[in-house]
Formats: C-alpha cells, sequence, structure tokens
C-alpha cells in the first residue's frame, strides 16, 4: 500500500499519465480507490491485532534448544551506577513486578557485595542453533493473549519454581496483577496459592478474544503451587513399603522421612485444580519440576552412611519409582477429567488448548557461584557435591526415561537444564541454588515452554492425526 502513494522524496508523477479518453480516466480512478479501500478493509485494525496473529509453525525441540549458547547483548540501561535495591528494575528491563512476595530477594538485589553484578548480568541472551530452531520472539503482549485466549499455566514445584512464577509477574507486568499481597499480610504460609490476574486496567483487555465464563477477577492466567515431592509424605511411605515388602521400613514399620519441613499435595488435589472449570480455573499447561528436596537428610530412612554420599542413589532409585507411579497416576487423571468433559458436552465447544503437563528438567546449584560475573563455556559439577546438586543429572535423566515415548501422551519432559547449568552469575544474591530474576535463565524458561505448548505440541497432534 505505500506504493500507491507519493512520497516526499520523490518528484510526484500522476497515478495515471498516459492520454486516455475521460471515461476511461474516471474508471480507472474509480477501481484504484475500490482498491485502496478494500486493502484496508482486509488490514487487521489494532484493537484486534493480537487475537489475529496465529503461531507461526515453526520448530525446536528441546535439545536442540539447550544446545545453544549464551551471548552478548545490550544492557536494558546506560546506567552502570547500581546504588539501591530499587535500581534493579531498571537494570533488569522490568516495569515492575505484580508479586510483591521477597522482591528484592527475586531480584538478587539484597546484598549491597553483589551490586557490582549489574549490569553485565542481565546482558545476556540465550541463542539456540539457528540451523535446528526456529523460535517466535518472546512476546509479553502475545503471551498474555495465549494464557487468556488458550489457557492458563500451573506451576507446581519447590522455591525454584516460585522464581519462576516471580519472574512471570515481572515479565507480564503491567498486564497482571498478584495475589497474595504479602505487604498487607507478610505471614501467608509457603503452601498458600499464589495466582496472577489480568490486570483490569491493561491496554490489552480490549484486544483480547475471552472465552465463556471467563471472569478477569476470579480466572487465574498463572498460579504457582509450593509443592516439593509431587507426593505426600504419608503416600510415599505406603508406596515405598508396598515396591519393597522385604525391606526394614516395610517389616519393622517407620517412615522414610525425617522432620525436615516440605510442603506437598496428592496428584489428585492438584489435578483437580488443573481441570478445574471457569470460571475458577481455565489452565491448559501444567509445569512441573522436583528434585531439590530429594536429599539423604529428608529421605533418611535411605541414608546409608557406608555408601557414596550417605547412599544417595538409593533415593534416585525410589525418584524413579516415584516419578513412574506419577506419570501413570497423572496421565490417568487427565484422561478421566477429558472424558467427563467429553461427556458433558464441553470438551469440544472449548477453544482451550488441550491440556499438557510438561516437566522441567530441575537444575543444581553452582558452589562459590558469586565468584562469578559471566556464563560458563561448558559445565562440570561442584568440586565439593553440596546437597545432592552433583545427583541432579541422574534424577533428570531417570524423571526423562520415565516420560520416553508415548507412554503418557499428555506428559512431556523437557531437558532445558542446559541454560542456567551455564549461569553460576545469575543466583540470588543469598544463595546458590535460587535463580534471579531478569538475568534470562527464568525469562528462557518462559520462553521456551510457551513455544513447546505452542508450537511443538500442536505439531505432535497434528501427526497423530
Amino acid at each position: 500500500m505505500v506504493g500507491l502513494f507519493k512520497s516526499d522524496s520523490v518528484p510526484y508523477k500522476p497515478l495515471f499519465s498516459t492520454p486516455r479518453s475521460l471515461p476511461v480516466k474516471l474508471l480507472c480512478v474509480t477501481a484504484a480507490f475500490y482498491l485502496i479501500y478494500a486493502a484496508r478493509s482486509l488490514l487487521p485494525s489494532p484493537s484486534h491485532l493480537l487475537s489475529s496473529q496465529p503461531h507461526p509453525r515453526n520448530t525446536c525441540p528441546p535439545q536442540a534448544w539447550a544446545s545453544g549458547e549464551w551471548v552478548p547483548k545490550s544492557p536494558p540501561t546506560s546506567r552502570t551506577d547500581f546504588n539501591k535495591s530499587e535500581d534493579a528494575y531498571e537494570f533488569l528491563g522490568f516495569q515492575g513486578c505484580a508479586s510483591n512476595r521477597e522482591v528484592y530477594w527475586h531480584l538478587g538485589a539484597d546484598n549491597e557485595r553483589l551490586y557490582d553484578r549489574f549490569p553485565a548480568v542481565a546482558s545476556w541472551k540465550w541463542s539456540p542453533p539457528a540451523d535446528q530452531c526456529q523460535v517466535e520472539d518472546l512476546n509479553p503482549d502475545l503471551l498474555v493473549r495465549d494464557l487468556v485466549e488458550q489457557g492458563g499455566w500451573l506451576l507446581i514445584g519447590d522455591s525454584v519454581t516460585e522464581n519462576h512464577f516471580f519472574s512471570l509477574s515481572c515479565l507480564l507486568f503491567p498486564h497482571v496483577r498478584a495475589t497474595p499481597d504479602y505487604v498487607a499480610n507478610p505471614y501467608f504460609d509457603r503452601g498458600w496459592p499464589q495466582n496472577l490476574y489480568l490486570n483490569p486496567s491493561s491496554p490489552l483487555v480490549s484486544k483480547l478474544k475471552f472465552p465463556a465464563g471467563f471472569d478477569i477477577e476470579t480466572t487465574p492466567l498463572v498460579t504457582f503451587r509450593r509443592i516439593d515431592l509431587l507426593y505426600e509424605p504419608a503416600a510415599l511411605d505406603a508406596l515405598y513399603k508396598s515396591l519393597h515388602p522385604d525391606s526394614a521400613l516395610a517389616t519393622k514399620g517407620g517412615s522414610l522421612f525425617s522432620d525436615e519441613a516440605t510442603w506437598n499435595l496428592s496428584p489428585s488435589e492438584y489435578v483437580k485444580i488443573f481441570t478445574s472449570p471457569l470460571p475458577l480455573g481455565n489452565y491448559a499447561t501444567m509445569v512441573v519440576s522436583t528434585g531439590g528436596h530429594w536429599t539423604t537428610t529428608l529421605f533418611e530412612g535411605l541414608k546409608d552412611s557406608s555408601l557414596p554420599k550417605d547412599g544417595i542413589q538409593n533415593v534416585v532409585a525410589f525418584f524413579a519409582e516415584t516419578m513412574d507411579a506419577w506419570a501413570r497416576e497423572v496421565q490417568a487423571l487427565l484422561d478421566e477429567a477429558n472424558k467427563e468433559e467429553r461427556g458433558r458436552g464441553r470438551l469440544g465447544r472449548s477453544r482451550r488448548a488441550p491440556r499438557q503437563v510438561v516437566v522441567r528438567a530441575y537444575l543444581p546449584g553452582h558452589e562459590d557461584c558469586h565468584d562469578y560475573r559471566a556464563p560458563l563455556q561448558e559445565y562440570t559439577p561442584g568440586r565439593w557435591g553440596w546437597y545432592n546438586w552433583n545427583q541432579i543429572g541422574d534424577f533428570n535423566h531417570k524423571f526423562e526415561e520415565v516420560l520416553a515415548g508415548d507412554k503418557y501422551p499428555n506428559v512431556h519432559f523437557l531437558p532445558i537444564d542446559r541454560p542456567a547449568l551455564l549461569r553460576p552469575d545469575a543466583h540470588s544474591a543469598g544463595d546458590c541454588l535460587h535463580i534471579m530474576s531478569g538475568a534470562g535463565v527464568l525469562e528462557g524458561w518462559t520462553h521456551y515452554i510457551w513455544h513447546y505448548v505452542t508450537a511443538e505440541v500442536p505439531a505432535r497432534l497434528r501427526r497423530r492425526t
């Protein structure tokens, strides 16, 4: 259309300069105006632009995504004088964050000794190999659209998954609001649900196509539930004894667990949340991650001081058995929920994407992480083997084996831990396990999971039909 209008930088020439009879000229002018009108009428109006853009059919398998590298990018600000915690928003490129729980801890800005990390810590971008990956750029507006129109995310995991939730609250700000309000009431238990809702004042509201029954006030876009082990301890005790009837725990009684605190729900409880109908739920993706609490200090019934690392491989072996039982149970619960919806006639009418569970590979911490100021080229396990960090790869491998193939068609393993393994500089300022928002690691999880559920999963479904 630009070519139909004259530019001030070139001499003006009439559109129709060849001598014609007047009726012919009139006909041509009329036709030209009709073409302009028709072309303009076919263009999407700004108020419906979000809803009219389908996702391109790009491809990038998780293994390919994880094989990339961190490349330098321009920092979000030209400033270099990071002087106070409040500077974190500008230095990390956030307008703000919807969640107000432990804000500066999540932003890595609660320790003056580490202020020198800024702005370099936010000056890296994950780049997957171009010959294997075509991935749509991360667009917060389009992500909000998908969370509303195709279905929200339910995040299930420990405090590292809470890091992911907080990052989303910053990435999607100001289009979302968060609950609960930890400033007004800082005493909410860690197991309390945290939610992101569409902000009624967001300019995106007028551009979205809301599913029938969607309520801005009560339908979450993202929910985080603190669930460390994916099962309650009593259920894990029962599972272990049923699988190992000749073990001392089964024959003499007792529990696998010490008195170390954890937060947990049963799969039936959180899958019920995941499959709850509008307006209370509109979830299409459940993001799961576990591994950090599978230690010999918590699972003291599996501890064996005569074995390396106090018998951590006993815990790894039971983890594999547990994840096999978990995958069977979760797939069965999803099948039952789909059957019930189909029976009520709701499944075919829903615009929500088919429900999927994605398991994000867990990640270890980095020993002496605060000594680093740039990404690594290659990851090497820690020298001292703190906690269960050097066995996290074993836990991930076991979970990936369980989910290999098509046995559990709605449960997918995403081995996308390598970007985080290469970022010892991106940890929170208070420890070397948790990840700060804005450094690109957590935002990379969001980017790839969004790609996976909007591009890779639909491609799989097309191949099955």
